[in-house]
């Protein structure tokens, strides 16, 4: 059974909502969250103010966005809300916009969510189950894509890793000495970074490096403390922005559902 499951139910789904914006897109969520005994109201407008503070990072993918906000005594239990709107709305997230689907996670701790996370990522990732999202047309057909093992998705050929040794010289300009540390940036450290680590331990996994790397999930605030430890730093475009010069490469990955995507950054990093 799909973590994803104890954390979600119809109850918490609703489809064509309207939204004139991106702040109406993420109250829906938010609301949802409240009455299906989740959250308090309060809850809402952190998410809203997290947005405020640092840009639309919760656009983690094309069309999704994950609104969500530090665990407080507002969070009463770990729980998702699923909105899908009536019409696209753009929340200034470049190439990931207009945004059709948001959900709500409220986390009542930095843990407790992180498995579900993990499930949904692997939904984000099947394009089968993803595509499922935007045309199922109940509650429970989205609940049933959520919470399903994944479909049987023909996986594009992977790419032989490159070495150094195999075209003579190579440019190492800009790659590091691997500390075997990576971090993960969000706002808060709890949502999308711990999304973005999801998908990159996935591709560590792939190329048989994982037993060599720890990937950390934090915030902006604990990244500036945390990345003379690191070998590089993973994040979106709005975070990037607000962490400045950290003393370390930072990578902005558009798509954190997208191995391929952070496959590439790894590769101009280690020049694999």
């Amino acid at each position: 059974m799909s973590k994803l499951s104890s954390l979600i139910s119809t109850d918490a789904v609703q489809l064509y909502v309207p939204a004139e914006d991106w702040r109406s897109a993420v109250i829906a969520a938010g609301e949802l969250l409240v009455q299906t005994g989740a959250t308090e109201p309060e809850y809402t407008d952190s998410m809203l103010a997290t947005i405020d503070e640092h840009g639309p990072y919760i656009v983690i993918a094309p069309g999704f966005a994950l609104a969500h906000a530090r665990p407080d005594a507002s969070v009463k239990r770990t729980g998702l809300s699923f909105v899908r709107l009536a019409n696209p709305v753009e929340f200034g997230a470049g190439a990931n916009d207009p945004v059709t689907i948001v959900m709500g996670l409220a986390a009542a701790d930095s843990t407790a969510h992180q498995q579900a996370l993990a499930a949904l990522a692997g939904v984000l990732g099947d394009p089968v189950r993803r595509a499922a999202l935007d045309t199922s047309n109940t509650p429970e057909a989205v609940l049933e894509v959520l919470t399903s093992e994944p479909a049987q998705v023909q996986a594009a050929a992977k790419p032989t890793p490159r070495h150094a040794a195999d075209d003579g010289e190579v440019d190492l300009s800009g790659t590091v000495a691997s500390k075997g540390h990576i971090l993960t940036v969000c706002g808060n450290g709890v949502g999308t970074s711990i999304f973005l680590k999801n998908t990159l331990e996935q591709v560590l996994g792939k190329w048989g490096w994982a037993p060599y790397f720890t990937v950390e999930a934090t915030d902006t605030i604990s990244a500036k403390g945390k990345s003379k430890e690191a070998d590089l730093v993973l994040t979106s475009g709005a975070i990037a922005e607000s962490l400045g010069d950290l003393g370390v490469p930072v990578e902005i990955i558009g798509d954190f559902t997208s191995q391929q995507e952070i496959d590439g950054a790894l590769r101009r990093r280690y020049a694999v």
